[in-house]
């Protein structure tokens, strides 16, 4: 789960793309530009978001 969800410079929505981003691109197979231009981000920004997030859900809330 990304947290935020939207861009915080444009307000799109970046958290659909988040999941399936982070598995394809942190196998190694595939270049993250490439990820991003399938999936259909555009934006530098919005690039800027997912690129540069790290998720830190289970480490601040590892009880669920």
């Amino acid at each position: 789960m990304m947290v935020p969800v939207r861009c915080f410079t444009c307000g799109n929505v970046v958290g659909e793309h988040w999941e399936e981003f982070d598995e394809r691109s942190n196998e190694g197979d595939e270049d993250p530009e490439a990820v991003l231009d399938e999936l259909g981000v555009d934006r530098y920004c919005c690039r800027r978001m997912l690129v540069s997030h790290t998720d830190l859900v289970d480490v601040v809330s590892p009880y669920q």
